[in-house]
């Protein structure tokens, strides 16, 4: 079994972005959002690199020692292409906070990852 502390901050961070993807198209579907184009459209206020990078700032003095490690690993990985929507500091954030998904998802910590996910985006409960 592979020890997941080892496990690269890009890979953690590849993982964690479909998490959250996940969880957010759920989320507007929950809120009765059906059409696609629609839904394509809303996600975007939630998933772009900017729109992760602030609702990092709301789940930031919640996370454990650990958590806190994990997302200094992710903004600080190499190898960053920086999109022109966003700055480079908006996505090592961003990236920095997928790692945190990501590493719970292999953790299987469910719990923790709804948590999160509930006081970063505060209007998607």
């Amino acid at each position: 079994m592979i020890d997941i502390t080892q496990i690269s901050a890009s890979a953690l961070a590849y993982l964690g972005d479909s998490v959250l993807e996940c969880l957010v198209r759920e989320a507007l579907i929950r809120k009765g959002l059906e059409k696609p184009s629609n839904l394509n459209k809303e996600a975007l206020n939630y998933v772009t690199a900017v729109n992760q990078s602030k609702a990092f700032h709301f789940i930031e003095g919640t996370l454990s020692e650990e958590e806190s490690s994990i997302f200094r690993r992710g903004k600080n990985s190499s190898h960053l292409n920086v999109p022109k929507s966003a700055s480079p500091i908006e996505y090592k954030v961003a990236t920095g906070f997928e790692a945190i998904f990501g590493y719970l998802r292999l953790k299987s910590d469910e719990a923790r990852i709804l948590e999160l996910f509930a006081l970063a985006y505060p209007d998607l409960k």
